[in-house]
């Protein structure tokens, strides 16, 4: 009887430790710390919380530019309208068509709170060989709208039609002098130049553009240097409307429907099948982290819904066209194949 209460106890024991070693396993009092503590580190910690401090937003150009305006537009309807209610400041990085912008945000490389703007120059700097850094080397979140070009010239110019224009390259390259405030090979040149293409223009390489700081490239189109003035068009309205110059065509797919510009008549009405767009859009550095991906994404796509936001887009003459960030890294590939036919054709492709 003695050998069975000693064998039973032993039992007993061995049961009890085998209960306290599988409640251990199970997680028992420590199954609340599973929920707040991350896998894999601080990341997992940000996908609960995120965000939990400043962002910053990055202009790849000085105060007053296409892109500093644009961002500064983003951080202030998104916080006006709590869409996010950290602190979004805007620092500008100018120099090298972006490329400074370009290579800061490699420093910044899976930061979930860096954000920069950026437009055609960023496809178009690295073709043309001025870095070796790409689209690829952000993360896209979201197209955000569309600009566009116009083509002007002096309110005296013998041109009365983009047509004109068209005819006497075809006849001579070299007989128009072609102005513009963006280098050889960037936005100012190339939408011409896409343009001239599709008008039927060859000898692309042999047309003369001359570069211009900008507000220089106006002045001189008013004083006779040049023939026409490849620009925004924004930049042409002023002027237009005090009767200095003559917008000839903008490179929308269809007419401004309302204020200066309105009269004036696209690439496509003039018979040259042709559309240039100045697209702007967000990205992150590169590995950014999904969550942050994914969240920005969702708060752009409700920015752009707000009343406050169609409103800084109306008088700023942009248009609206979101794009998530599958949808505009698409768009970057299919962009960055037709830039390099257009560049390749006027032999500055790097």
């Amino acid at each position: 009887m003695s050998k069975f209460k000693k064998l039973l106890g032993i039992s007993v024991i061995l049961i009890l430790t085998l209960t306290l070693v599988l409640t251990g396993c199970s997680g028992g009092g420590s199954s609340d710390n599973k929920e707040t503590e991350p896998a894999d580190g601080e990341a997992k910690s940000e996908t609960v919380d995120y965000p939990t401090k400043p962002f910053e937003f990055v202009a790849p150009a000085g105060p007053g530019s296409g892109w500093d305006t644009t961002i500064r537009m983003v951080a202030k309807v998104l916080g006006e309208t709590k869409i996010i209610t950290q602190p979004m400041p805007v620092i500008n990085k100018p120099g090298g068509g972006g490329g400074v912008a370009l290579a800061y945000m490699q420093e910044k490389r899976g930061n979930p709170y860096e954000v920069v703007v950026y437009s055609p120059p960023l496809l178009l700097i690295n073709l043309t060989g001025q870095t070796q850094l790409s689209y690829k080397d952000l993360t896209p979140l979201a197209m955000l709208i569309n600009d566009y070009g116009a083509f002007a010239v002096p309110k005296d110019s013998k041109f009365n039609t983009l047509d004109d224009v068209m005819e006497a390259l075809k006849k001579d390259p070299k007989s128009v002098k072609i102005g513009g405030a963006s280098s050889p090979g960037s936005m100012d040149h190339i939408q011409f130049l896409h343009v001239a293409k599709a008008a039927g223009v060859e000898n692309l390489k042999d047309i003369q553009y001359i570069s211009f700081q900008e507000g220089e490239s106006l002045a001189a189109l008013m004083g006779g240097h040049i023939d026409l003035l490849t620009s925004g068009m924004a930049e042409t309205v002023g002027p237009m409307e005090s009767g200095d110059i003559r917008v000839l065509a903008i490179t929308a797919p269809e007419r401004v429907k309302e204020g200066p510009l309105a009269e004036v008549p696209t690439v496509i009405e003039q018979g040259i099948d042709a559309v240039f767009i100045n697209w702007r859009g967000l990205f992150g550095p590169p590995e950014m982290p999904d969550y942050a991906v994914e969240y920005l994404e969702e708060a752009l796509a409700k920015m752009v819904e707000t009343s406050e936001w169609k409103e800084v887009c109306k008088k700023n003459g942009w248009t609206e066209v979101f794009m998530g960030k599958e949808d505009f890294a698409q768009f970057l590939d299919k962009t960055n194949e037709e830039y390099k036919v257009l560049l390749d054709a006027i032999g500055l492709l790097n």
